[in-house]
């Protein structure tokens, strides 16, 4: 969710550095149009305990926070398709997770963190009466968060390439169970079956380094975030980083032309 907008003036003030003007700016591709990803958004249960992992834990630095959103404008705005579909299907929208922002029975929070190269945007809608960064959210948690699941999203983050990957997991895990945050869990390489066999699994099953061209040099492993979320953590090395190089490089050339 991005608030606020761009007024005309503003927008008139804004200088090209490309030396493309805004008319032809305005009828390029529509990827010649873009800035490129400015941020992630991921809707919490629970505001304050996203807020601490991805901050206090990860180390992301708070941009701002805006909350209590309500009216048509933002109902409008964020959720017109699915009062489509619950209109559609004949059935209330509270049913199929549809908050009541324009008459105020519910509210949104927004939490912007930033991160070296992009924003994770925090969203939490939250009946009217929970006070801002409650634990409570309006809609239940999803409890299916199999990352095969069509639509389902992950975060990665980079770690840097002199870190030991497998001592950070251990490290991420330890960290968050000290918070109480006891469902970051990472997976293991090996086979597990039951929580105490992931407890149990050696150091060195935290990180699954791929050998295989094309994707030689990742080292990654998959883990759930305090909300359920799915995350990644990878490295990329050698021949993997090589041709991420190069890509940009091309893109960049070809974006200059």
């Amino acid at each position: 969710m991005a608030v606020g907008g761009t007024t005309t003036a503003a927008a008139a003030a804004v200088q090209n550095t490309d030396g493309v003007s805004a008319a032809e700016r305005n009828e390029a591709p529509l990827g010649a149009r873009l800035q490129g990803v400015q941020h992630f958004g991921l809707t919490v249960q629970n505001m304050e305990r996203a807020y601490e992992f991805y901050t206090a834990v990860l180390g992301g630095t708070e941009v701002f926070r805006h909350g209590d959103f309500q009216g048509d404008g933002v109902q409008n705005t964020l959720l017109a398709d699915q009062e489509i579909e619950a209109n559609a299907r004949g059935v209330n929208p509270r049913t199929i997770g549809v908050p009541d922002l324009r008459g105020g029975a519910q509210r949104l929070d927004v939490r912007f963190i930033q991160f070296d190269n992009v924003v994770i945007e925090l969203l939490q809608y939250r009946d009217a009466d929970q006070p801002m960064g409650s634990p409570k959210s309006f809609a239940e948690p999803v409890q299916h968060m199999s990352p095969a699941f069509p639509r389902m999203m992950h975060i990665c983050f980079y770690v840097r390439d002199d870190v030991d990957f497998n001592k950070f997991i251990a490290d991420l895990e330890a960290e968050s169970a000290r918070r109480g945050m006891t469902q970051v869990r990472a997976n293991r390489t090996v086979r597990v079956m039951t929580e105490a066999e992931r407890k149990a699994a050696p150091r060195s099953a935290n990180t699954n380094r791929v050998t295989v061209a094309p994707s030689d040099g990742w080292e990654l492993i998959y883990c759930k975030g305090p909300e359920g979320e799915q995350l990644e953590f990878v490295k990329a090395l050698g021949p993997v980083k090589m041709r991420f190089s190069e890509a940009m490089a091309k893109r960049q050339q070809t974006v200059a032309r």
